[in-house]
């Protein structure tokens, strides 16, 4: 089985990426996080550039990595001073990083017009760098930056940095597509050349490194390891300058699943979709649905002939099982919903039909109807689940509106507040209780826990983690309905509410009255489940 070693540069090349931001506190934390999903190398940064870089290294050393090992990235040394004097080099040296990773100019361009140096002089700072580097006893991977244009321009010169390269001492040259302007045929005749022209070196590895200004990386990186690359290097969701770099989450499944190599174990492959929505969240960045492998929507299927497909083989429609990467299956209740649909949202949402067809042909006739009044129910299984549960006779509901009335003030001496009245019905007994709020939502919000908490104690643990208001047809003007989404937590469990209505208001309360009719309902369930299982 053929090996590839996996280099993440999340926490340096990826930092360059739009709105992309990690402290060095956070760095430690992915660290540890890309350590335990076993990659290999973890580009930490470029400690001579800017203190938050040399602080993450300070902290580096504290810390203790059972499967990475942590590289520090910097470039080759000055034109016309010796390696001792250069700044970058010592800094490197200074990071205590067991594995240096420079650059150096590949593209004739750069090295004359851009620099103002010499050919021969830009080989001597290659070479140089890489031996002094490897006298401190350190491993250093050599990125060929621009290798492919600088090919493309003047393929003997490129060669030439390379073998300056290897004359250094490293033994990982790794091909840079810098600008991500290059196709996958490009990429395999190169690095088929690459390869061949290097084979004679013991233990020499050819590396990728590709940006996705083409939307290519990751069809570039995997044509380079089919032509011989055995380092790729990437990051965690794709982040990086301008479109990003080469997405990890998309080649490490591709490398140990679709190509049978040897990058990764089955344990490890399992917490893929942990470890990227992981470092989404360090970054507050909001995961992409539709990323490959580790999406949400990866394995959704909302078509009726799908579903009844993969009720009887997931082959028909799914190219992998999605436990594989640590996702999952999931079936959307739509307007285009069948049977099949309804069939298997019960079963996983644990709503007993009683194999009566009635029951799902009206299930499905009231999804149609209400997404025509602008519900969707793809983002909202908390609301689609209470919904089947009134459908089916099977929902007991924790409380009842009895009325609600919000008001809202602004003086000059304070921002906009809000107060909420709120009176509800438990069992037999009324509540009314008032609380106020930032916003008219906050303060029913308020005014609801209040109300319940002191029977259901348990609300104390749920919050609300996101809210979202879209307005369905903007045509209608200040008249128009409006979508309310509000997504809530509590330590187990995240679940999405809907609500709609041309009162925003009201549209706000539809979706919080449902997250805490779900919360109330879900505990239920699991006390019968733990009930069950002690007997």
């Amino acid at each position: 089985m053929e090996k590839a070693l996996l280099y993440d540069t999340t926490l340096r090349d990826g930092m360059q990426g739009e709105n992309i931001f990690f402290s060095p506190e956070d760095k430690i934390k992915i660290a540890r996080k890309l350590d335990e999903s076993g990659i290999h190398y973890i580009e930490g940064g470029w400690p001579g550039s800017n203190p938050a870089a040399h602080h993450f290294f300070e902290l580096a050393k504290e810390i203790e990595l059972t499967h990475a090992r942590i590289a520090a990235f910097g470039s080759t040394r000055k034109p016309g001073i010796q390696c001792e004097e250069d700044a970058n080099l010592r800094a490197l040296i200074q990071s205590d990083a067991p594995v240096v990773t420079i650059f150096g100019k590949t593209w004739d361009l750069h090295v004359e017009a851009i620099m103002s140096n010499t050919l021969d002089e830009n080989l001597a700072m290659i070479e140089d760098s890489i031996a002094f580097l490897i006298s401190h006893d350190r491993e250093v991977i050599y990125d060929a930056e621009h290798f492919f244009d600088g090919y493309h321009d003047n393929p003997e010169y490129a060669v030439q940095t390379l073998e300056a390269a290897v004359r250094g001492g490293t033994r990982t040259l790794v091909l840079c597509d810098t600008n991500g302007g290059n196709l996958p045929s490009a990429i395999e005749s190169v690095t088929r050349t690459v390869v061949a022209h290097f084979s004679k070196v013991s233990d020499l590895i050819v590396g990728i490194h590709t940006h996705n200004d083409c939307a290519m990386a990751v069809a570039n990186s995997i044509a380079a390891v089919q032509n011989g690359a055995r380092m790729v290097q990437g990051t965690i969701n794709g982040y990086g300058e301008r479109c990003g770099n080469a997405d990890l989450t998309a080649i490490i499944p591709i490398l140990a699943l679709k190509l049978g190599m040897d990058c990764i174990s089955t344990a490890n492959l399992e917490k893929l979709q942990n470890l990227s929505r992981f470092v989404s969240e360090t970054a507050n960045m909001t995961p992409i649905n539709s990323r490959p492998f580790v999406g949400k929507s990866a394995f959704a299927h909302k078509g009726g002939v799908h579903v009844s497909a993969i009720m009887k083989n997931p082959r028909a429609y799914e190219h992998m099982t999605p436990e594989l990467v640590g996702n999952k299956r999931r079936v959307i209740v739509s307007e285009q919903a069948g049977k099949s649909n309804i069939e298997y949202k019960a079963k996983e949402l644990g709503i007993d039909l009683k194999d009566d067809t009635r029951n799902m042909y009206q299930i499905v006739s009231s999804i149609k109807e209400l997404e025509e009044d602008g519900f969707e129910f793809d983002a909202a299984e908390g609301s689609l689940k209470l919904i089947m549960q009134k459908l089916t006779e099977q929902f007991v509901p924790h409380f009842e509106l009895v009325s609600f009335r919000v008001s809202i003030e602004k003086d000059r001496e304070r921002p906009c507040y809000s107060h909420a009245m709120i009176k509800i019905r438990v069992g037999d007994k009324t509540e009314i209780t008032s609380a106020e709020g930032d916003g008219p939502v906050s303060a029913l919000d308020n005014a609801l826990r209040k109300a319940l908490t002191t029977i259901f104690p348990q609300l104390d643990e749920m919050q609300l983690v996101d809210f979202k208001v879209r307005v369905i047809d903007g045509m209608d003007g200040t008249e128009a309905k409006v979508r309310v989404l509000i997504e809530s937590r509590d330590q187990n469990n995240i679940f999405t509410t809907i609500g709609v209505s041309e009162d925003i208001i009201e549209a706000s309360w539809q979706a919080l009255a449902d997250s805490f009719q779900y919360k109330l309902s879900l505990d239920n369930e699991n006390q019968k489940n733990k009930a069950e299982a002690k007997k």
